[in-house]
């Protein structure tokens, strides 16, 4: 008799405890840029160090989002989101270049002897077309591939397959010095933006914090549009595509709505990526980093928006420790551990939770 009214309790608190953990990892997040600005002899001030790669991680975090959106929700699996997040990088690292080339032309093409900009390069010293090529970079590109694949019904391994080409195809590409994007060593050695020292302790806290931001309204948007009549039809077109077709419905749009959306993410993502680490290079594009964000997904547990962070954060947080400690095994480290999961953790780490919940 008591069990079932303490499975009904636990049940309630669970979205009690949920808000209440989520609140606490809110204040911490926001509380580190500010403990930052603390003097340097405070016990209590966050190293530059430190505040970067929780950054870092974050950014990570809101891919990993964008990724669950479209595997966890419309059933998409794409090996090719680390091509959206390094285009919003790049289209904010144009922006920085150009601040810090002043009048001339960016170090790197005073370098390969280049006399004039790329006309691609036109109005990137404006923060507003920056920021309207950190949207319109990744997203056309992720319209025009996803109107083509959802108009053939590409899907499965298929799409995953053509994704992880695509996002190759475009590694390759950047790494030509006549692309006009730095080739091998990408952007760097940026020194502000607009107008404020990209080093200084404030400036990387307000990055810091834009990135917090970004991350709850990205959070807020997948809980919204997986609540809506719209989050339930992407669930019954993950689950059984032919028989939402026989209810009346058509598939591509609502693939291509969220599979754009997810693309723009990733690139404001990589747009705050980028002035807190300081450098984009075309191994971001690199299909590794698309199937490690995979990883971070399926650890986490697909389909659960909280899953996909919480996978990014242990595995980012791993990865820091063993590049460090052990570089040369990391990448065996990351594949043993998508086989664990894939054999036995198939919903996640958050799908463990709420199994140990239940019992």
């Amino acid at each position: 008799m008591n069990q079932p009214l303490m499975v009904t309790a636990a049940q309630k608190a669970g979205p009690k405890v949920t808000l209440a953990v989520g609140g606490l990892v809110l204040l911490v997040l926001l509380a580190l840029p500010l403990l930052s600005l603390l003097p340097a002899d405070n016990s209590l001030q966050v190293s530059a160090y430190t505040l970067t790669l929780v950054g870092k991680i974050l950014c990570y975090a809101i891919v990993a989002l964008a990724l669950d959106l479209v595997w966890g929700y419309a059933g998409l699996l794409s090996l090719g989101h680390g091509l959206f997040f390094a285009l919003g990088g790049y289209a904010m690292g144009m922006y920085l270049m150009r601040e810090a080339a002043g009048d001339g032309l960016p170090a790197f093409m005073t370098f390969l002897s280049w006399s004039e900009l790329p006309w691609y390069w036109v109005g990137t010293d404006h923060f507003l077309w920056a920021l309207c090529l950190v949207v319109l970079a990744p997203g056309a590109l992720a319209f025009v591939f996803g109107y083509f694949a959802f108009r053939s019904r590409i899907k499965g391994v298929y799409f995953s397959i053509m994704t992880q080409a695509l996002t190759f195809a475009g590694m390759l590409l950047f790494f030509r010095n006549e692309t006009g994007f730095g080739g091998n060593n990408g952007f760097t050695n940026f020194r502000s933006i607009l107008g404020f020292d990209i080093t200084s302790q404030g400036t990387r806290a307000v990055l810091f914090l834009l990135t917090v931001l970004l991350l709850v309204a990205s959070l807020v948007l997948g809980w919204r549009l997986a609540r809506s009549k719209f989050g339930r039809v992407l669930t019954a077109l993950r689950d059984a595509e032919n028989r939402l077709m026989f209810c009346g419905y058509d598939p591509r749009g609502f693939k291509l709505f969220i599979w754009v959306l997810s693309a723009v993410l990733c690139g404001l993502a990589g747009a705050l990526y980028v002035p807190q680490v300081g450098i984009i290079n075309p191994s971001e594009m690199s299909p590794t980093n698309s199937i490690e964000a995979a990883v971070w997904v399926a650890l986490g547990g697909r389909g659960t928006l909280i899953g996909p962070l919480l996978g990014a954060g242990l595995v980012n947080g791993m990865k820091s420790w063993f590049t460090v400690a052990f570089p040369e095994y990391w990448l065996f480290f990351l594949g043993a551990l998508f086989i664990v999961v894939t054999l036995y953790l198939p919903t996640g780490v958050i799908g463990l939770m709420k199994k140990r919940g239940e019992q």
